[in-house]
C-alpha cells in the first residue's frame, strides 16, 4: 500500500512540472529581452511567473528578474535553489547541476508601465510612416 501512495505522490509532482506560466531557460543563443518580453506576457495572463533554470543559465534568470524589478515590473515572490541528479549520456553516470527558480508577481504599476509602453510603440509606428 505504501509503494501505490508514493506512486501518486509522484504522479501528483510530474504533473506540477508542467506549469501554464513557467519559463525554463535554457543557455542557448536567445537573447535576454526574449526572456524579459515573454515574462511581462506571462504576468499579465497569469499575474505571476516562474522563471527556471540549471547550471550556466542561472545567470540569465537572475538577469531577466533583476530588470523586471529595476524597471517597477515585478517583485519577488520566492526564491528556491536546489541541486538536481542529471544522467550524463557520454559518461554513463549521473551529474549534480544548480537549480534555482524564482516567483515573481505583478507590481501596482505593472498594468500603467504595460499601457505606456504600448502607447510609446503606437507612436513610434505612427512617426514611421
Amino acid at each position: 500500500m505504501e509503494e501505490i501512495t508514493e506512486g501518486v505522490n509522484n504522479i501528483a509532482i510530474a504533473g506540477d512540472t508542467q506549469k501554464k506560466n513557467r519559463i525554463q531557460v535554457s543557455n542557448t543563443k536567445k537573447p535576454l529581452f526574449f526572456y524579459v518580453n515573454l515574462a511581462k506576457r506571462y504576468m499579465q495572463q497569469h499575474n505571476e511567473v516562474e522563471l527556471s533554470a540549471l547550471g550556466m543559465a542561472i545567470s540569465t534568470v537572475v538577469s531577466v528578474a533583476e530588470i523586471l524589478k529595476n524597471n517597477g515590473f515585478a517583485v519577488e515572490k520566492k526564491i528556491m535553489t536546489s541541486t538536481v541528479e542529471i544522467r550524463d549520456e557520454s559518461r554513463g553516470r549521473p551529474i549534480s547541476k544548480a537549480k534555482i527558480e524564482i516567483v515573481l508577481g505583478k507590481t501596482e504599476k505593472f498594468d500603467e508601465l504595460m499601457a505606456a509602453a504600448a502607447e510609446e510603440r503606437a507612436g513610434n509606428s505612427e512617426e514611421q510612416s
